[in-house]
């Protein structure tokens, strides 16, 4: 006679957390009726005494209800959305809304290698101190009104004028301004995607794609990164089995790699994406660090299928929160009405000032001087890192990323653990990755290398992290 095995303490710990976190990201809402006993034990290998015991215990919690002879379900009121309870769980102390939240809350004093941004002695302040006096005396300024749902009229046409300068031609008709680049991504995913579709991202990619999928309960796929675009055979496997509905990616220096994507990429792209019927997101807010353009998804024969979004957080100010997005004109409206269902309306004076640098050629000086500035950046940065035992995955030509592999044994995750103690923050590799499979990587930003007492700390946090 076969004795029923004891279940396991951390089984169980696992089932009862497995549960929680569907509820928390509302894929099982409230009278939701929870996998049979024998379905869960199958699906997490374990005996069914384990899930038992893990149902008894959510149901002397409350949190699940049996109901006799029909099995268990969700009990109480619709759970709040809790993002980091969704997706793969990571410690708290590093996923990627703790990376964000990090860069934003240390104070000035803290070294920021692994922030998403330039210093701000690297940005433009007179000229915006300029630009905002000129608006405030400009008697036709916007300084208390509403702006119209698609944003100001004159920097919708200086956005299309410097996009059409890179060689890529807009109507200022399919411009919807918005108040970040981040906004855009949310407006188009809250637009074209319904919870449960899959959406492929790049692994590794920017970690608040990850963060606002999980917030839209999206089902994200991972294609592996190369140099020249995601591995193509991979993408091609995706698109087989999963069919998403979207491809969500940056174009120009990719986030966190620093690649670039190819034609020959970016044209099987968009042939698969037309055979499949995907949608392209591109976010562009690096184009202007390229010194050459970067092939783009976005080309004539492909408008229909792909937005892309833009921002000046990152070139200009991130105090003068303006993005924009561009679609087709049918799309458009829709995401105008759902932009103010949200948001009403966006800073006008602030679209005002970006207008006005924009117009007056400051901002193209000021773009031109930043790529020279990180031209210098980027080898030294190299040189710096490859002294501390850190080697790029690649080498970028542009942008102020290097994604870097870190010396054998040390962990991404513990390292920006310790590196906090020392007022250092990084980014370790897993909080850009769906599968989880960076642990071993770090991104850095170059512009922000030239501390004096960052080799120090650097060298110190990695002789001194377990190993």
């Amino acid at each position: 006679m076969d004795i029923p095995l004891s279940p396991s303490p951390g089984r169980t710990a696992g089932i009862m957390r497995f549960v929680r976190q569907r509820i928390a990201a509302r894929e099982w809402p409230p009278g939701a009726r929870l996998p049979s006993l024998r379905g869960m034990a199958l699906q997490h290998g374990v005996s069914k005494s384990t899930v038992v015991e893990a149902y008894d215990r959510l149901a002397a919690e409350g949190v699940i209800r049996a109901r006799a002879g029909a099995g268990f379900y969700v009990a109480g009121p619709l759970a709040p959305l809790a993002l980091a309870e969704i997706g793969p769980r990571l410690d708290r102390q590093i996923d990627p809304l703790w990376v964000s939240r990090q860069s934003l809350d240390l104070g000035a004093q803290a070294l920021k290698p692994g922030c998403g941004w330039l210093p701000d002695d690297w940005m433009p302040r007179d000229a915006i101190r300029r630009a905002l006096r000129q608006v405030a005396r400009d008697p036709d300024a916007p300084l208390t009104d509403y702006a119209p749902a698609l944003g100001l009229p004159a920097l919708r046409s200086e956005i299309a004028r410097h996009l059409g300068a890179r060689g890529l031609a807009v109507d200022p008709r399919q411009i919807l301004l918005t108040d970040s680049g981040t906004q855009a991504v949310d407006l188009l995913c809250r637009f074209l995607i319904e919870p449960g579709d899959a959406v492929l991202v790049d692994d590794p990619c920017y970690f608040n794609f990850l963060a606002l999928l999980r917030a839209h309960r999206a089902r994200i796929v991972g294609v592996p990164h190369t140099p020249d675009g995601p591995d193509m055979d991979r993408f091609e496997a995706a698109l087989r089995e999963h069919r998403p509905r979207l491809y969500l990616s940056n174009a120009g220096p990719h986030n966190p790699t620093g690649a670039r994507l190819s034609a020959d990429k970016a044209r099987r792209i968009r042939a698969l994406a037309r055979a499949h019927d995907l949608i392209l997101i591109e976010d562009d807010i690096f184009g202007d660090f390229e010194s050459r353009p970067s092939a783009r998804l976005a080309a004539e024969d492909s408008r229909d299928r792909v937005a892309q979004v833009g921002s000046f957080s990152k070139t200009l100010s991130a105090s003068l929160r303006c993005g924009y997005l561009i679609a087709r004109e049918d799309w458009l409206d829709a995401l105008a009405d759902l932009r103010t269902a949200t948001t009403f309306s966006g800073a006008g004076l602030t679209q005002a000032v970006i207008a006005r640098l924009l117009r007056d050629g400051a901002w193209q000086q000021h773009t031109r001087l930043l790529r020279q500035r990180l031209a210098r950046a980027m080898p030294r940065a190299i040189r710096q890192l490859n002294a501390l035992g850190l080697r790029p995955w690649h080498e970028p030509e542009d942008g102020m990323f290097l994604w870097c592999r870190l010396p054998d044994g040390i962990d991404g995750a513990r390292l920006a653990q310790a590196g906090l103690q020392q007022g250092l923050m990084l980014a370790p590799g897993n909080v850009f990755s769906q599968a989880q499979t960076a642990g071993g990587m770090m991104r850095f930003n170059v512009s922000q290398m030239d501390a004096p007492r960052l080799p120090d700390r650097l060298a110190t946090l990695i002789r001194t992290c377990p190993r």
